[in-house]
């Protein structure tokens, strides 16, 4: 019974170090959204986490993101700010759908997890993109400048002329909070997709 058990927690580490690498490599493939600014980029870094939180438990998750951020860290262009805001965000995602679906491991359950983690993670972003994300860019490029982006985008591609960006909170509202929302639920689209066909391989049952 002991030697099963070590055996299963050897395979968990060995998952959770797979799937922070994989988490790490995503961070560097990113999209260009049509929709947002080009310094805005859509990455898929968050589901291997989500995976882990759900295959393994709650806490492999939250180690997967601490760990994929940390291998980035070496290359970071925000002097470690943006890795710790990415770590808080993913975990305010993969935590509470990983301990919501753990009590009754149904799709309902995961579904529902999924959700409250990428409300969590909107909300959380808006504030982690106000006072830390912003600030930062703001270095790099004048406030003007970004606002103007997403005023281009709002006329421009959204035909919206009614609506002027003239301030930073109002850009978030209208653009990174449902933004945030979409990329964590396209992570949960994915892992419903392909979740049955790997779970056993990650849990070690047969296929």
């Amino acid at each position: 019974m002991q030697t099963n058990n070590k055996k299963t927690n050897l395979r968990a580490l060995t998952m959770t170090a797979m799937l922070s690498a994989m988490g790490a490599a995503l961070m560097y493939v990113n999209i260009s959204v049509p929709f947002m600014p080009s310094f805005i980029k859509l990455d898929f870094a968050d589901l291997p986490a989500l995976i882990a939180s759900f295959a393994i438990d709650p806490l492999s998750g939250v180690v997967v993101c601490l760990i994929k951020n940390l291998i980035k860290l070496p290359t970071t262009t925000t002097g470690g700010v943006g890795e710790l805001s990415n770590f808080i965000l993913s975990v305010a995602f993969v935590l509470p759908a990983g301990l919501i679906y753990k009590k009754h491991k149904t799709r309902k359950r995961a579904f529902i997890g999924s959700l409250v983690g990428a409300f969590s993670m909107a909300l959380l972003g808006l504030a982690s993109n106000y006072y830390v994300i912003f600030p930062i860019y703001t270095k790099f490029i004048p406030m003007e400048g970004i606002l103007g982006a997403y005023q281009a985008i709002l006329t421009n591609v959204f035909r919206v002329h009614s609506i002027q960006i003239d301030s930073l909170i109002k850009a978030l509202l209208i653009f990174n909070l449902p933004f945030t929302f979409f990329k964590g639920m396209c992570s949960v689209v994915i892992t419903f997709l392909i979740y049955k066909k790997i779970s056993p391989l990650i849990k070690g049952k047969n296929m």
